[in-house]
């Protein structure tokens, strides 16, 4: 049981030193795209990859959904993209170039200027996503990242920075998940007040 609310109270600990005015501005950029039919790209490795394909899932299809199933058919959709989900692709590229470049390598085929990327890493030091940053915003992106550990090199790149006080990587991971939760709540809230 000690090591149980050990876990909760370090969780809890972080969740009490997230910057709110930080997830707020996440919000603000999303929306931007979306009300200026710019596309969101999601990126990351291992735990974080899940979390990428979960931001795709909840944007691409949560934010049209209803309580108790079906959609809204009418509601203007979120052109959000997760990179990590085409391992055909990503092997391709790792295997031919460089696993570092599993990211940048797909920006080249789908990013426009204006386009928004998120890129989610434990130590904000993943060289696949900080080189996917670098890309984006020298090609008129912008660039938001998830991070923990101090911010690390994304934290330099990026436009805006979440970072998670925390160098545990099980709390940091839960936190960017929490993160998109909160994310997809606010949209869906936010469309439906709009649709009233």
């Amino acid at each position: 049981m000690e090591r149980i609310q050990k876990y909760l109270s370090h969780l809890q600990n972080v969740l009490d030193m997230l910057s709110l005015r930080d997830v707020r501005e996440v919000v603000d950029m999303v929306m931007s795209a979306y009300e200026n039919d710019k596309q969101i790209f999601a990126i990351g490795n291992g735990g974080s990859a899940s979390t990428a394909s979960h931001i795709g899932c909840d944007l691409g299809k949560g934010t049209i959904s209803v309580p108790g199933g079906g959609s809204v058919p009418a509601r203007k959709r979120f052109r959000a993209i997760s990179l990590t989900d085409n391992v055909a692709t990503m092997t391709a590229w790792s295997n031919d170039t460089s696993y570092d470049d599993i990211f940048v390598e797909q920006l080249k085929n789908l990013v426009n200027p204006g386009d928004l990327i998120i890129g989610i890493s434990v130590s904000g030091n993943s060289e696949n996503v900080v080189r996917a940053m670098q890309y984006a915003k020298a090609v008129g992106c912008y660039v938001i990242a998830w991070t923990g550990i101090g911010g690390g090199k994304m934290d330099e790149v990026s436009d805006l920075s979440v970072i998670v006080e925390s160098d545990q990587y099980g709390p940091v991971e839960d936190v960017h998940l929490i993160l998109n939760h909160i994310l997809h709540a606010w949209i869906s809230e936010e469309l439906a007040s709009r649709n009233a």
